[in-house]
């Protein structure tokens, strides 16, 4: 008898856990890698922005990521 989709990935989630590798469905990185790449992207709109008001947004946003970089 075939195994099903949901009980191949029972067993796939099963031996990773006991072999300590990463499951298919685990590739989100983590929130530290998530708060530099926010970090770099706000930097770069930053670098480029002309209009003061959008300026002082990211200004405000990249102070934000920094703050919950700090709390990580």
């Amino acid at each position: 008898m075939a195994r099903g989709f949901e009980s191949k990935s029972v067993a796939d989630a099963q031996e990773a856990m006991q072999a300590d590798k990463p499951v298919r469905g685990d590739v989100v990185p983590p929130d530290q890698k998530r708060l530099q790449l926010a970090r770099a992207d706000v930097e770069q709109r930053l670098r480029t922005a002309t209009s003061a008001p959008h300026r002082e947004m990211l200004q405000r946003a990249l102070a934000a990521i920094e703050e919950q970089a700090v709390r990580k």
